[in-house]
């Protein structure tokens, strides 16, 4: 498939119904932004779940354990209560959210950049690489930075933006694959929280967060 093609459709995901649910997220997320500490350490514990995992199993468990388990479990109730969730990592991701509680996440972004935002979770949270902490960030409100996961890559290699799926995205990689989905978000006047969500749905069936 062509470059082209991949622009009709997102054009046809624009007038159909998946609009509505795209748009209903993006509002979701802006009002999560607004939220304080303890709604951002839920979102980053969401995050830090998801690595190597799914963003469906990441859901349910923060759904089961919500920020007060988050916040508050000590670090081996938490490891059980991760391991009877069915996390595949219960014992490396509970270690990270324990350790990341006395981080203020929000008050450490304050004053930053979206991209400078990225750079202190990454240099400051163990469990976040690139692609989590684009997401925990989109999930907050910030939507100019790129979720490059396995889908996405699938999505540009069918469509003919790269020629082959990276199997590891460092640094370097990462950020050029960030700047072909700018160029797309931008020729479909869009932002690039936007168009992961419809990327995924062309790719899953699905608009999740």
């Amino acid at each position: 498939m062509g470059k082209e093609e991949l622009f009709a459709e997102l054009e046809r995901a624009r007038g159909s119904p998946v609009q509505g649910v795209v748009e209903r997220r993006l509002r979701e997320f802006s009002e999560a932004g607004e939220g304080g500490e303890e709604r951002w350490f839920s979102e980053l514990c969401f995050c830090i779940l998801t690595a190597n995992y799914t963003a469906h199993g990441g859901m349910r468990i923060q759904d089961a354990l919500g920020a007060e388990g988050f916040c508050g479990l000590p670090e081996k109730e938490l490891i059980a209560r991760l391991k009877e969730l069915g996390h595949r990592f219960y014992n490396m991701r509970g270690r990270f959210i324990v350790e990341a509680r006395g981080k203020r996440v929000k008050k450490g972004l304050e004053g930053k950049g979206q991209k400078e935002m990225r750079e202190w979770l990454v240099e400051n949270v163990k469990g976040l690489g690139w692609k989590e902490a684009s997401h925990f960030l989109r999930n907050l409100g910030y939507f100019d930075l790129a979720i490059i996961d396995r889908h996405i890559l699938s999505v540009l290699h069918k469509y003919g933006y790269i020629q082959e799926i990276p199997k590891a995205l460092g640094r370097k990689r990462y950020l050029e694959m960030e700047k072909i989905l700018d160029g797309i978000a931008k020729k479909a006047k869009m932002s690039q929280g936007e168009l992961d969500l419809y990327l995924w749905q062309m790719k899953t069936g699905k608009v999740l967060k």
